[in-house]
């Protein structure tokens, strides 16, 4: 009876196998695969980079002098121009100095007139005569220098500019060096941020001399109404982080940004002649991107590309593709290296207009 039921199992197994003849290749033949080919075109692209806004001058002012904070003439966020008055400190004491210094100056000038006439009739030497002069302009420095530490006292705007926060309060004590505020000409903008290594060497190998032209995206990501141009790079490397600092300069005659804001710095880039895929027609494999390539007998194939740069649903493509190449686009789990596939052909321009519609 076993060997009656293993006769017939060998039989059905026989059947089955005789009634499905599929052979490795040929299961798709009853789909069909949509394909395109590369798009060769001019593109601009544009790289984005975080950045830090600061105004051309922003300074700290203190105190260059001790004393009582008599008068503050300005608030906070006020803008104002070169010389006008910003603090005073209680000038009395430095009035006294000076007026002391002056008092001593005049008795070294009518003492060395006096020595001037008596050495003129030979009543005195010439070496007392010139020690008289010597204490009158030690006098006359000493008025100086009272002067200087008067003038300390009362605190005006060295340029053009925007008052920051007070640090001290009216009445206030205060220590020589003493922080009061901060100034800040934000009629210009020195931009900063960062680019890693790889870009500053293409940068350099484009812009050898000229100066590039760059926008600035807002921290409301709306772009600022003036471009800029990048000026200067750092001299070092950031060893951690293996980036250099860019600086870029932007007109801010509006007064819209302050010195601490952010924002990204847009960088166009051209590339003459780009070819461009659907980021779609793409797996990875180790961190390698590849395509499925159909050759003239229909049957694909995987192939290793270089990715150059990477634009929203697309990649430029510098290494592995040729115009020509004709590459699958969808179905890309349902295939095998050396599956021979039939397909309809897409033209790469409606597919590059029609990305959603073919998204899995």
């Amino acid at each position: 009876m076993k060997k009656v039921l293993l006769a017939i199992s060998i039989i059905g197994l026989l059947i089955n196998v005789g009634c499905n003849p599929k052979n490795k290749g040929e299961h798709h033949e009853n789909t069909k695969f949509l394909v395109t080919s590369p798009l060769k075109k001019d593109t601009s692209i544009t790289k984005e980079y975080v950045c830090q806004i600061h105004a051309i001058q922003h300074i700290e002012l203190r105190a260059l002098e001790k004393g009582y904070l008599q008068n503050i003439y300005v608030d906070e966020g006020q803008y104002v121009k070169k010389g006008d008055p910003l603090f005073q400190i209680m000038p009395a004491m430095y009035e006294a100095e000076l007026q002391k210094a002056q008092a001593e100056a005049s008795f070294a000038e009518i003492e060395y007139q006096n020595t001037k006439s008596l050495a003129d009739s030979n009543i005195v030497s010439a070496n007392e005569l010139a020690l008289a002069k010597a204490k009158l302009e030690k006098a006359k420095a000493e008025v100086s220098m009272a002067q200087v530490h008067l003038n300390f006292t009362s605190i005006e705007a060295p340029f053009d500019g925007i008052v920051g926060r007070f640090h001290v309060r009216l009445g206030s004590l205060l220590d020589e060096g003493e922080l009061l505020t901060e100034l800040s000409d934000n009629s210009k903008l020195w931009v900063y941020f960062n680019v890693p290594e790889a870009e500053y060497l293409d940068y350099k190998s484009i812009n050898k001399d000229s100066l590039q032209q760059v926008n600035l995206l807002m921290a409301n990501h709306k772009l600022f109404n003036h471009s800029g141009v990048i000026e200067t790079i750092e001299s070092d490397f950031n060893n951690e982080t293996g980036n250099i600092a860019f600086r870029a300069t932007f007109p801010n005659s509006e007064k819209l940004l302050r010195h601490g804001e952010t924002g990204s710095i847009q960088i166009p880039e051209n590339h003459k002649g780009a070819l461009i895929i659907p980021q779609k027609a793409t797996f990875e494999i180790l961190d390698y991107k590849y395509v499925f390539v159909v050759d003239k007998d229909n049957v694909i194939q995987s192939r290793k590309i270089t990715i150059g740069e990477e634009l929203p649903h697309l990649y430029i493509v510098t290494d592995g593709l040729s115009e020509g190449d004709k590459i699958l686009i969808e179905g890309l789990r349902k295939v095998d290296n050396n599956d021979k596939i039939d397909y309809d052909f897409i033209k790469p321009e409606s597919v590059l207009s029609n990305l959603e519609l073919y998204a899995e």
